[in-house]
């Protein structure tokens, strides 16, 4: 049995670039593999990143990759014990996860469509021509190029994505001024939250990684630190001399940003909930979720588009409203007045009518 753990997954890909980045941070010895078809059919369906373990298991999902290694690799923990950072940090994983994947694939096939198709044709055929290569890469990448109006990207909607996309950069890039990573010198798990958007796509392609040159190099630095970093260093911490505004122990640069998690992503991560909701009542002996139910109008930036209803932004999103709700006393007085400070308290304040687990790779109704 080999004392390694295996890493399915790719250089290209959103959710790969989040783990392996964690698993460098915990220094915990792996080997990235593309996926095998043993590995497709044990699990029921192609999908990256898996991990597989020294002793066989195969974990399937990036947060549940994360929390298996937390709860069995002792080390510093990337969640943080200040309840008002471990809501932002939650709140930014979802962000990252279930959102920023909209700007991800719209710059990768608007504006890096030949180089990415490329990279997909050296995955499968790399000893082939360039015009092998071409073909390959354009067989592969269909279901990846038709997922784009699922996520509401569409002629209508490009402007909006561009414009919010931008405007995160630059305030990424105003945080992370003095600063190694979001909450100070060790990375949590909303750095891991952003990294796999932001690198694999708005990094790594050389059109969007031009474009992040301009507007965030301090965020260039932040993905390269995340990418090589010095293993379970640091501590987290504030950088500023003096507490911020809102009584919290966030930093006042991160308040913009959350705001912008919550005017864009956190509607419809609430809507979703009250359509699933919706589909239990009409199917009530289905507990197996499907992939998406349908869908609904939502806005992006000023633009109102239509997207699929994805379930899994519900498994994601009651992650942090569980906390929250958890939460008693002066934690919870903290955490109102930072959502007050961010325009997000009304948002947080949702029960879900019914909650979601994961087994056996498939999303349940839990209740």
């Amino acid at each position: 049995m080999s004392d390694f753990y295996t890493l399915y997954g790719s250089s290209i890909s959103l959710y790969t670039g989040k783990v392996r980045a964690y698993l460098r941070y915990r220094n915990i010895p792996f080997i990235e593999k593309a996926i095998p078809a043993s590995v497709v059919k044990k699990i029921g369906y192609f999908m990256i990143p898996v991990l597989e373990t020294p002793q066989g298991d195969l974990i399937q999902d990036t947060t549940e990759i994360i929390d298996h290694l937390e709860n069995n690799i002792p080390g510093p923990s990337v969640y943080p014990d200040d309840p008002v950072q471990k809501l932002c940090a939650l709140l930014l994983e979802v962000y990252g996860d279930e959102w920023l994947v909209i700007p991800a694939m719209h710059y990768r096939w608007k504006y890096n469509r030949n180089y990415i198709l490329e990279e997909f044709g050296k995955i499968t055929h790399p000893e082939g021509s360039a015009e092998e290569r071409r073909y390959a890469g354009e067989k592969i990448s269909a279901p990846f190029q038709g997922a784009l109006p699922f996520l509401g990207i569409n002629e209508s909607s490009e402007q909006a994505i561009e414009a919010g996309y931008e405007a995160l950069l630059i305030e990424l890039n105003t945080h992370l001024t003095g600063r190694e990573y979001l909450f100070g010198s060790r990375p949590s798990i909303a750095d891991y939250g952003l990294m796999g958007p932001l690198y694999a796509h708005n990094y790594r392609d050389p059109w969007s990684g031009q474009l992040m040159q301009k507007l965030a190099p301090n965020l260039v630095r932040w993905v390269d630190m995340m990418n090589t970093p010095a293993p379970e260093s640091g501590f987290f911490k504030s950088t500023e001399s003096t507490p911020p505004a809102q009584s919290s122990t966030l930093p006042t640069s991160l308040i913009p940003i959350m705001t912008r998690v919550f005017q864009e992503c956190i509607p419809t991560m609430v809507a979703t909930g009250e359509a699933l909701a919706d589909w239990f009542d009409e199917n009530p002996g289905d507990k197996k979720i499907p992939r998406s139910i349908g869908t609904f109008n939502v806005t992006i930036g000023d633009t109102l588009t239509n997207r699929a209803i994805f379930p899994f932004n519900q498994w994601m999103f009651q992650r942090p409203l569980n906390y929250y709700h958890s939460l008693k006393g002066d934690p919870k007085k903290a955490a109102d007045s930072f959502l007050h400070s961010v325009n997000g308290f009304d948002y947080m304040q949702v029960k879900p009518a019914y909650q979601l687990s994961r087994k056996n790779y498939q999303l349940l109704r839990s209740q």
